[in-house]
């Protein structure tokens, strides 16, 4: 029994040998795939340069920062910046602002290319079809600033807004001097310029759904809107959980440049947000450490936002970022 015993040890030891180590099988891996990881390098320098390294430079939001010092050389203050912030008459004011642009946008701007997509998916005439995906798309190739003139321009009290309302019986104004309307010139045009592009991956999605799907559902007797609603939507659905964990990882995040060219001080209340606050603060004001500390905060809101989604997500579906 003994020898027994030591002859299955011994087999076990010898073939725990003779299995290769995870070096040994990342070394073959990298042998075999070389040309695949020469090709990811570029991005991988990409980021280790342009987004790793830089995140040295958040201590200087826990410090009080001068250029002449430097990083180093900067006095150490703790979390007295967040503390400012906190307690300032701003901090409520651009977190409500930053939060509601950003629930309208998910509430009527991610479902936009959507339902975009399975419109243009039940489109029969190629011809028509391409048409309205080159239109569609066109607006995301504009630039910011293009964007933000016409839309001042549209807004103006001598625009084409206005004159439209003027036709209906309404009086002319300056409608982005007005702050009830802000966030609905500001989500109305995002929509409008991304509505296009966001749609792209949904048509690209669609095209991978099988088509002996759609002949079943056919048979069974199913119209075109059965066959969206069972079949089209449940195909695309883990791509949709995907892009929506991704978009609620960033519900604290506004594009400042088109906040800038929008907004005026008569609008602050509803359209100043965070990374507008962050901009003036840093840039216009100097006040280096104080803005690094509320990009930091954001930052931070955003992980645990994300992190939050994906964990819902892979409770109760089976898609999930990890």
């Amino acid at each position: 029994m003994e020898v027994t015993r030591k002859e299955a040890t011994t087999e076990v030891f010898n073939q725990r040998r003779a299995e290769p180590t995870k070096l040994q099988m990342l070394s073959k891996d990298l042998l075999r795939n070389k040309y695949i990881y020469l090709m990811m390098l570029p991005g991988i320098l990409y980021y280790i340069v342009f987004h790793y390294i830089p995140m040295y430079g958040a201590t200087i939001a826990f410090k009080h920062f001068t250029p002449v010092a430097g990083i180093w050389g900067s006095e150490w203050i703790g979390f007295k910046h967040f503390q400012d912030f906190f307690n300032s008459y701003y901090f409520l004011r651009i977190i409500k602002n930053t939060l509601l642009i950003n629930f309208y946008s998910l509430l009527f701007g991610f479902p936009a290319p959507i339902i975009l997509a399975l419109l243009l998916n039940e489109v029969r005439k190629l011809w028509f079809k391409r048409t309205v995906q080159t239109l569609t798309y066109l607006p995301h190739f504009v630039s910011v600033m293009v964007i933000s003139g016409l839309i001042v321009d549209f807004t103006s009290k001598n625009g084409l807004i206005n004159d439209i309302i003027e036709w209906f019986g309404g009086t002319r104004a300056n409608l982005l001097m007005n702050e009830d309307l802000f966030r609905t010139i500001f989500v109305s045009s995002g929509i409008w310029q991304e509505i296009g592009w966001g749609s792209i991956i949904y048509l690209a999605a669609l095209s991978g759904i099988d088509q002996e799907q759609y002949d079943a559902a056919n048979i069974d007797g199913a119209g075109r809107f059965r066959q969206m609603l069972s079949v089209t939507l449940p195909g695309i659905m883990p791509t949709i959980i995907i892009l929506l964990i991704l978009r609620i990882g960033h519900m604290m995040d506004v594009g400042f440049e088109k906040v800038i060219l929008l907004y005026n001080p008569s609008t602050y209340a509803t359209a100043d947000v965070i990374s507008s606050f962050v901009f003036r603060k840093g840039i216009v004001d100097a006040n280096y450490s104080y803005s690094a500390a509320i990009g930091l905060f954001n930052s931070l809101i955003n992980f645990v936002l994300l992190i939050g989604a994906n964990k819902l997500s892979r409770k109760y579906s089976d898609s999930s970022l990890w």
